[in-house]
């Protein structure tokens, strides 16, 4: 009988155990994703060998870069020279220049007072920045050279400003216009941003507002607004309400004599060669204290000062005993603003298939192709003129930032093959 009924027996304690899988609450299969890592050995093996390359083709003179993941350290590499004439050796400390890598923390400063109620994102600028009360837009020119305009079709508002579609000018090659624009001198560091903004609003926007992705002066704007409404100037508002309660000590405009050791030089890579940009011309803007204090640019910071920022966006506005955005307006800085209307974006979409959030890129969908920069969807991310570069990925909890000194700008591939060593091989799943 126990061996007629033993097939049976069997049959039933295997049904039960399939039974049992299928029922079992999916705890376990959550918890086995969540642990799931990005940076793995092998990870870290391909970011090591992919910075080394660039200094081994002389390409730059030092890189570095920092990865978290998890809410942990998982990378970390310096190497080359910060500066190589001295050879001083490029470290967790060095201190290198982010250029607009300032832009995403002074919108983060301008958000702060958003979600106090100070204003609204639809709200004009001219309601605090009166000098853009009568703006007119530039058409053209006529057969003598002289600039057409016509009236404006709404007015600049404060989204305008935080997703670059402002209608300022940025450049001096607009027949007419650009010359107009080459003769403000718009970033002379003894002025400030009233002056700036006076300026700007001396000539005709270059398009219709909201109708372009330009990038340009807006983020500059951006600070003037945290000036006007805060009461206080943009500097002290940043430090009190973003870089001091993040503990970015290291993230400031002017540089000390006494820390000036740790301030990486700058190279410009032409015909293979790598070549020295003069500390006179490369260095001047942080090494004494001028007045004018840019939103879109200017600010200097170490690895582990950025690493906070980005680790804070990463974590819903909030950092250690810090909190400073609420979780609602993280998410609308990272969400993309544009309409499929703003159909013209300069380079924009040389950047992957993204669109722009409040200061900074959001990818919208995965890679298209191998060519494509690698990344997860639902990312934010932003660079900087001397090819450093910085993203938070919220889906896999990791947040990059990348630092060299390299001009032009990232003109060796850099960015989408640390893309590619951090992620792996295309296609990355998203």
């Amino acid at each position: 009988m126990k061996k007629i009924l033993r097939p049976y027996l069997n049959f039933l304690a295997g049904l039960l155990i399939i039974v049992s899988a299928c029922t079992a609450p999916k705890s376990d299969q959550t918890t086995e994703e969540e642990t799931a890592k990005v940076i793995d050995e092998l990870a870290v093996a391909r970011i090591d060998s992919t910075l080394k390359s660039f200094i081994d083709a002389g390409q730059v003179a030092g890189i570095s870069a920092l990865v978290y993941e998890k809410g942990n350290e998982v990378y970390h590499n310096a190497l080359g020279y910060s500066d190589r004439e001295a050879e001083t050796v490029m470290s967790r400390n060095t201190i290198v220049l982010i250029y607009s890598m300032t832009k995403p923390i002074t919108g983060t400063a301008l958000m702060t007072l958003y979600q106090d109620g100070a204003f609204q994102l639809d709200d004009p600028i001219s309601k605090y920045l009166p000098e853009f009360a009568d703006m007119e837009v530039y058409t053209g020119v006529d057969s003598s050279g002289n600039i057409l305009v016509e009236p404006i079709d709404r007015p600049i508002t404060v989204r305008d400003l935080t997703r670059h579609t402002s209608g300022f000018v940025n450049r001096a090659d607009i027949p007419g216009l650009g010359q107009k624009f080459g003769e403000l001198d718009i970033y002379n560091r003894e002025g400030s941003l009233t002056q700036m903004a006076e300026k700007l609003s001396s000539i005709p926007l270059w398009f219709q507002p909201g109708t372009q992705w330009e990038y340009g002066t807006s983020v500059d704007m951006q600070a003037l607004l945290v000036e006007r409404i805060s009461g206080k100037p943009f500097q002290q508002y940043l430090r009190e309400n973003v870089l001091d309660p993040l503990g970015m000590t290291e993230t400031r405009y002017f540089v000390p004599e006494e820390d000036r050791d740790r301030l990486a030089a700058n190279y410009r890579l032409e015909n293979d060669t790598l070549n020295r940009i003069p500390d006179e011309q490369a260095l001047s803007f942080n090494t004494k204290k001028w007045p004018l204090k840019l939103g879109g640019w200017g600010l200097t910071s170490t690895l582990d000062d950025y690493m906070k920022f980005a680790r804070m966006l990463e974590n819903e506005g909030q950092l250690d005993n810090a909190t400073i955005l609420k979780p609602e307006t993280m998410k609308l800085m990272a969400t993309d603003h544009l309409t499929d209307s703003v159909t013209i974006r300069s380079w924009l979409p040389g950047k992957g298939s993204v669109g722009f959030g409040i200061d900074f890129a959001v990818r919208l969908s995965p890679p298209a192709n191998p060519e494509e920069n690698n990344g997860a969807v639902g990312e934010f991310f932003w660079d900087g003129a001397a090819s450093t570069l910085f993203w938070v990925d919220p889906k896999n909890e990791l947040t990059a930032v990348l630092f060299v000194q390299l001009f032009p700008y990232d003109k060796i591939g850099l960015h989408k093959k640390f893309r590619d060593a951090v992620y792996g091989p295309y296609p990355f799943p998203n």
